[in-house]
């Protein structure tokens, strides 16, 4: 997940800002600020609602020139759950039985952590190498996948006791966000592109552009598939793009301006 994320910082000097060639999600290009404070788990509902009318044209100067209306999504939070402050949480996924796995990230800090839901204890945990700042993370089948940022390093774990059960390299051009349906897994590098990759052979089998209306949309972060859906965190922005992994097209945005706050 990692939408507070502090260590892109260092990317954000080389990076230019979005233009209007490169379009951002309604909440504009407001970033997330990070703070130390108590953490939570956050569960949201995800309610559709098409605006027509209302919604402030100041929402819209990222999509100058574009026609078409899109699907804004608004959330409500129905559910709080006690976290661990210091885990700089990159990649966030439930297990069920009231247990989720997580991957932290910074360097020297970097971890995979099984939790308990209901009470924030980390019941497992596999420090990971100081060298590594780790990123994205999906769980397919017994195995978890993790990629880690600046590298084309990911890593493979046993999800029943984290033992590190593998290493691979990738094909993308960076690691941010992970996720599957089951029988691909769907990574992302912080650029637009959308890949899929052979969870046998971690290469990629697919790439595609995430574009809305026709123009790419760019620093796609973690990600998870959702009813046929990828759900992709736009870094710096407080929304999710819903994206068709069929061809890459943003389907409509979900604004989460309350856990900014």
């Amino acid at each position: 997940m990692g939408a507070r994320s502090l260590k892109k910082i260092k990317r954000s000097s080389t990076n230019s800002k979005p233009t209007s060639s490169n379009p951002m999600p309604p909440s504009q290009t407001r970033g997330f600020s990070w703070n130390r404070g108590p953490v939570f788990v956050s569960v949201a509902m995800v309610f559709g609602v098409v605006f027509l009318l209302g919604i402030s044209s100041i929402i819209w100067n990222s999509f100058a020139g574009v026609d078409a209306t899109p699907k804004i999504y608004a959330i409500q939070v129905v559910n709080e759950y006690p976290h661990d402050p210091d885990a700089f949480t990159q990649g966030l996924l439930y297990a069920g039985n009231d247990t989720f796995f997580e991957s932290t990230g910074l360097y020297d800090k970097s971890s995979v952590r099984k939790v308990n839901l209901q009470t924030g204890k980390v019941e497992d945990i596999q420090q990971m190498d100081g060298r590594y700042f780790g990123e994205g993370l999906t769980l397919l089948g017994e195995r978890l996948f993790q990629v880690t940022w600046l590298t084309s390093t990911g890593f493979i774990y046993d999800r029943i006791n984290l033992n590190k059960i593998g290493e691979f390299t990738h094909q993308m051009q960076d690691g941010w966000g992970l996720a599957t349906d089951g029988k691909v897994l769907f990574g992302s590098d912080g650029t637009s592109s959308l890949y899929q990759l052979d969870p046998l052979t971690l290469k990629v089998i697919k790439e595609q552009r995430v574009k809305y209306n026709d123009l790419e949309v760019r620093y796609i972060n973690e990600l998870e598939f959702i009813n046929g859906e990828i759900w992709a965190n736009v870094w710096q922005t407080d929304c999710i793009a819903r994206i068709s992994p069929r061809d890459g097209t943003v389907t409509g945005w979900i604004l989460l301006p309350q856990l900014s706050n």
